[in-house]
């Protein structure tokens, strides 16, 4: 194992130091791409995906927003931006501040900002209820901030409330990480029957467009089972590219970090890595030669590059 490696995971720095790009850029977007990642079981690496693919996009050159939906605020501390006490999310969806107020850039990249959780947000699904068009304060927002950027995330937690039918009805995407176990599609169907009803009442031009295996352990039968369910059910919307089960993507948070800077040669950096380029290539602005999804393969036993 290289010293290299050693030195980015022992390293006791709250912040990553200098800045992270990729020397091929990744294609941007014919206008922005707003992604709701969501999945309301616990546990199936829906903040990981998020902080992971969106540290990739920026590191290709794509300005790129996270906001961290979730009240415990495991995304603002995967990047390393305080979120305790400072005014975050929570506070714009209360319209007491203005959402380009909290915007926080993410030390390391070049172009990755974050709109921090507070420890106020737990108090969000009770307060939202008597507000008018409570479904909608997200998306209101967002409209004033979105053509900053070329791709925006949005880290649900783990429920089928409020602050999650908000990220619904402000995202044109759904991207949904689903664990490779024996439970991953069983709570699928309630999270599409929400979906469907988002998108029939409250937000039309939402899109499942995004399916991602998480925590996969190639050796298993039982992980296989469960790719080869997805990819039946979901040909299109499925990228087939495993996040593998790693430690090391395990270890990045509690070094207030991303897996990218954590260990960028790691198999579950370079996966995120692949992913984030076939989301780029997806969502390309038109006259672009098309990319045909579905066929980049990954060598999990292999040494490869970053990109």
């Amino acid at each position: 194992m290289s010293q290299g490696n050693d030195d980015s995971r022992e390293t006791s720095t709250p912040s990553v130091v200098g800045v992270r790009r990729l020397k091929e850029a990744m294609a941007k977007p014919a206008s922005t791409r707003i992604f709701t990642v969501a999945n309301q079981k616990g546990g199936v690496g829906k903040t990981t995906t998020t902080v992971n693919i969106a540290a990739a996009l920026s590191m290709g050159g794509l300005r790129t927003l996270v906001i961290d939906l979730d009240p415990q605020g495991n995304a603002s501390t995967a990047l390393g931006v305080p979120h305790r006490d400072n005014a975050g999310i929570y506070e714009v969806l209360m319209g007491t501040h203005e959402i380009s107020s909290v915007v926080q850039k993410v030390a390391g990249f070049p172009s990755l900002d974050c709109i921090s959780s507070n420890t106020s947000l737990a108090n969000a699904e009770i307060n939202l209820v008597s507000m008018v068009a409570r479904e909608l304060q997200l998306k209101e927002a967002l409209e004033t901030l979105s053509a900053n950027y070329d791709y925006i995330f949005i880290d649900c937690p783990p429920s089928l409330g409020l602050l999650t039918v908000n990220a619904f009805a402000a995202a044109k995407e759904l991207l949904i990480p689903i664990q490779a176990e024996y439970y991953a599609l069983e709570g699928l169907s309630q999270l599409l029957e929400t979906f469907a009803v988002v998108k029939k009442r409250l937000n039309p031009s939402l899109n499942l467009s995004t399916i991602l295996l998480t925590m996969f352990d190639g050796r298993t039968r039982l992980a296989n089972d469960v790719a080869a369910n997805v990819r039946a059910h979901f040909p299109n919307e499925l990228i087939d590219i495993p996040i593998p089960r790693a430690v090391r993507v395990s270890e990045a948070p509690s070094y207030n970090q991303t897996v990218m800077t954590y260990d960028p040669l790691s198999p579950g950096a370079i996966a995120y890595m692949q992913v984030a380029r076939e989301i780029a290539e997806r969502g390309k602005a038109k006259g672009v030669t098309d990319f045909d999804s579905n066929v980049v393969s990954i060598n999990y036993k292999k040494d490869g590059e970053i990109a």
